[in-house]
């Protein structure tokens, strides 16, 4: 009897339960028309906007938007981002500034909107209070993003003691391997010792550079610069074959120096045989004109700079070696020589430039930090014509 009733009740159970299960799908169903139908249609208006690459239609459409539904924070970021890459910073930062004073924001969010009211004021060239949003979000998911654009700020502002603080941040962390750039700051740093006299505070800084980064050329050869000005030139001299050894890449920028410190340390001979060994295993116009101006020097060195010269145009067409060799050389018409000499000199003053790896920007000198895009080390040590 009792079974019976079980099964009385378990068959009239299953249709009641299968009724009852599709009232709730059918209820879903409607509730997501409804949120469907809530969902502003500036927003799908601003998305096609922004697909068709019509940014201010699209921010009136954003805008609209918001002003329906004003507690969407993605909506909120979307306009935010497109202010800012439309150039109007103040306004992006307004949207960015009311986000992070909602309180009804997540911990996620408030991050992002801090994050991008950084950049927003990176954009805006307000350094200082860049710095201060950046510091912000510290340990926060943004922290090695913020890390590097709190980076990229201290070099905007020459703060280098600041920058090689957050690099060593950066490097412990393992957010990347900034040592050369480093060293780079720490040079920076023994300039300004340099220019206020702090001689000694400047070699430590240098020594630390060398540390930090053994094969960066700039540290030794800055110190050896600082050695020949406290007239210690035997010291600066095995700094620079330090640096050969340690930066053999760097060879065409430490040539110069090497001869102009060669003499006065007692070490031309030395010198020249090591330039020589040097430009056997990669021609150089730099290593070249350092080898010609030791040959004058050392004794028992039977070739002239324009026999120099012939056997660099033997191995590379270069047109900057012809015209240092014609200007040593009797012509036919020699009246016409100041001419000749003038115009191929003007000729090569562009081959003789050096030229930025990242944005092709180009000097008569080498820099360390491009003036155009300042990235570190994208100067090839080698001139145009080299390339």
């Amino acid at each position: 009897m009792g079974f019976d009733l079980t099964l009385s009740w378990l068959l009239l159970g299953l249709p009641l339960a299968f009724i009852f299960g599709w009232i709730a799908s059918r209820l879903d169903l409607r509730q997501l028309r409804i949120e469907n139908r809530q969902v502003p249609k500036a927003y799908f208006r601003g998305l096609n906007f922004l697909l068709n690459e019509q940014q201010d239609q699209a921010i009136d459409a954003f805008i609209e938007a918001v002003q329906n539904d004003p507690d969407t924070s993605e909506l909120h970021f979307a306009l935010g981002n497109l202010f800012r890459r439309r150039g109007e910073y103040d306004r992006a930062v307004r949207v960015h500034e009311h986000l992070l004073s909602r309180g009804d924001l997540s911990q996620a969010d408030q991050q992002r909107a801090q994050h991008a009211l950084a950049l927003d004021y990176l954009k805006a060239g307000l350094l200082d209070r860049a710095e201060t949003a950046l510091l912000k979000l510290e340990g926060t998911p943004f922290e090695a993003q913020a890390r590097l654009a709190l980076l990229a700020n201290y070099e905007r502002s020459r703060d280098w003691l600041q920058a090689a603080q957050v690099a060593q941040k950066i490097t412990s962390a393992k957010q990347g391997d900034l040592s050369n750039r480093l060293a780079h700051y720490l040079c920076e740093q023994a300039a300004t010792c340099l220019t206020h006299q702090a001689l000694d505070q400047a070699a430590s800084l240098l020594q630390e550079a060398i540390e930090t980064a053994p094969e960066a050329p700039r540290p030794r050869i800055d110190l050896a610069k600082l050695l020949s000005h406290q007239n210690q030139p035997q010291e600066a001299y095995a700094a620079l074959e330090k640096a050969l050894v340690s930066s053999p890449a760097a060879t065409p920028l430490i040539a110069g120096l090497l001869a102009e410190f060669a003499r006065p340390a007692g070490q031309a001979t030395q010198a020249l045989a090591l330039l020589k060994t040097n430009y056997a295993l990669s021609p150089s116009l730099d290593v070249l004109d350092a080898i010609v101006l030791l040959q004058a020097i050392a004794q028992g060195a039977p070739r002239t700079a324009r026999d120099w010269y012939v056997q660099h145009l033997e191995r590379e067409p270069s047109l900057v070696a012809a015209a240092k060799w014609i200007a040593g050389e009797k012509l036919e018409h020699e009246q016409f020589h100041p001419q000749v000499q003038r115009a191929l000199d003007h000729a090569v003053k562009p081959l003789m430039r050096y030229r930025c790896a990242a944005c092709g920007f180009e000097a008569m000198q080498h820099f360390w930090q491009c003036p155009g895009c300042q990235a570190w080390d994208s100067y090839p040590a080698k001139r145009v014509e080299e390339l």
